[in-house]
């Protein structure tokens, strides 16, 4: 009993662990990506999140494997932003929040957002790939 036991509790830690490099990981802000309410380009794409919601990360986290280029807004450190979203939430801050050119879409899925992108914003460039390696 004593080898299961220490078993399942290497099992949990790893668990622990690897749940907890999850969510520092995926609550950092993007580099170059972060914004504010009064900066952001209201005609582009631009994602409303705060630190915590399991729904921002998993968003935040897909979207870094998509081409689509938008701009990131902490509401927890913009009190603009976070009335924005109040504004078009029914009065709640929920999150994520997206805007594209403009429209609102409230815990939208990647594939949501990116058939919102052609719909309303197909001038909108995709990101910029690294030229760290023209090859």
């Amino acid at each position: 009993m004593s080898v299961v036991s220490g078993v399942v509790t290497a099992v949990a830690i790893s668990f622990v662990i690897g749940y907890l490099a999850w969510m520092i990981v995926a609550n950092l802000p993007r580099r170059g990506h972060g914004t504010t309410f009064g900066e952001a380009d209201h005609q582009g794409v631009v994602l409303y999140w705060r630190p915590g919601c399991r729904f921002c990360m998993r968003l935040r986290f897909r979207l870094r494997f998509t081409p689509l280029e938008y701009r990131e807004i902490n509401i927890w450190r913009d009190p603009e932003a976070a009335a924005f979203v109040r504004s078009v939430a029914d009065g709640n801050e929920t999150v994520p929040t997206v805007t594209v050119a403009g429209a609102a879409m409230v815990n939208p899925s990647v594939q949501q957002l990116i058939g919102a992108v052609r719909a309303s914003a197909p001038q909108l460039p995709p990101r910029a790939k690294d030229a760290e390696d023209p090859s």
